[in-house]
């Protein structure tokens, strides 16, 4: 795994998401807990909307546009036949980390 540091833990309000941009496309990345993150695609298969202006809860986010619902550890949707990408992310010292290959092996978007 080639790990990227993209930000202070702090940036990423509990209960939120913040937006990375990359080659490859937007990554939302979510904070659930008071140090548990997540990262994925931003952009909803049903109908474009950006995720990371979704309702997190627990370890799920809500899409704003349609209400679909993802899990943010495997990336399926709650009762729907889709599914967004995830990728590894880890938090050192405060700092979180996106394995930066798998976020480049994902198509742009």
């Amino acid at each position: 795994m080639s790990w990227i540091d993209i930000g202070a833990l702090d940036d990423v309000p509990l209960r939120g998401a913040r937006l990375v941009k990359t080659r490859a496309g937007c990554v939302a990345v979510f904070r659930t807990g008071a140090a548990e993150v997540f990262a994925a695609s931003n952009t909803c298969p049903h109908k474009g909307g950006p995720l990371s202006e979704g309702i997190v809860h627990g370890t799920r986010v809500t899409c704003p546009l349609h209400n679909w619902v993802f899990d943010l550890e495997t990336g399926a949707a709650v009762g729907e036949d889709a599914r967004i990408d995830v990728f590894p992310v880890r938090i050192e010292a405060g700092r979180i980390l996106i394995d930066g290959a798998a976020v480049g092996q994902r198509s742009a978007a």
